[in-house]
């Protein structure tokens, strides 16, 4: 079971995380832009808060079509805000499009200039948007 809660203001303390029978929940979450803070045991579950629905696809190959979209939709919005930054620019790309996934060639240039969204499973995606700035996650021993 996964719990989002409001997240606070950043001059604030964090909430108090909340827990599952009085153990607490394996991974955090913070996405929205920091509105919100998702707990869950499963990377699967903190998917599902950024796709809607993700728990009710009967598939695995629905469930990473979500994932292609979502890493999509992502790559377009962190584009146009890092475009408004100056240069040099890095470019976002989408693993999936690009081999060994894909069959594009990865692009040459500096890697510092590219930052890439994972969709291959759902930790693979959660820790490429932690890397690309676009969530905060964190696993709990």
């Amino acid at each position: 079971m996964a719990v989002t809660i409001r997240n606070t203001a950043a001059t604030e303390p964090p909430p108090a995380a909340p827990t599952d029978d009085g153990r607490p929940y394996r991974f955090e979450m913070i996405y929205a832009g920091g509105t919100y803070r998702g707990y869950a045991d499963d990377p699967a579950e903190l998917v599902g808060m950024l796709v809607p629905d993700y728990a009710e696809l009967g598939t695995d190959a629905e469930r990473a079509t979500a994932r292609v979209r979502l890493a999509m939709d992502l790559q377009v919005r962190l584009q146009a805000q890092l475009a408004v930054g100056g240069e040099p620019v890095p470019v976002v790309l989408v693993s999936a499009f690009y081999e060994p996934a894909g069959p594009s060639p990865r692009p040459p240039g500096p890697a510092e200039l590219q930052i890439w969204l994972d969709p291959a499973d759902d930790w693979t995606l959660l820790t490429s948007l932690h890397a690309a700035g676009l969530i905060t996650v964190s696993a709990h021993a």
